[in-house]
């Protein structure tokens, strides 16, 4: 495995895999939040010249309530979807 296998861009350490759990709902809470803001913004109040600027503003506020409910639901639908998905077939060698 080469030296920089670990790293972003060369030089950035990647975050330690125990960190995933944190990170996949943070930014999986951020592009949602910023679809869904834009989106309502756009249908709501059509195009101005400070569009993004509103924008910005309405989802980082939305981001800020989107990423703990992702976490707080987060295991709720996991327990949903193993109700309802078969586990895999397992591989006999």
């Amino acid at each position: 495995m080469s030296k920089n296998a670990h790293k972003l861009l060369g030089v950035i350490p990647k975050l330690p895999a125990k960190t995933l759990p944190w990170i996949m709902p943070l930014f999986l809470s951020g592009l949602m939040s910023a679809t869904i803001s834009m989106i309502n913004l756009w249908k709501n109040l059509g195009w101005s010249e400070d569009f993004f600027a509103k924008w910005f503003s309405i989802w980082l506020f939305s981001w800020l309530i989107a990423y703990p409910t992702v976490l707080i639901f987060l295991p709720v639908v996991r327990k949903i979807c193993v109700l309802l998905v078969a586990p895999p077939a397992s591989k006999q060698g």
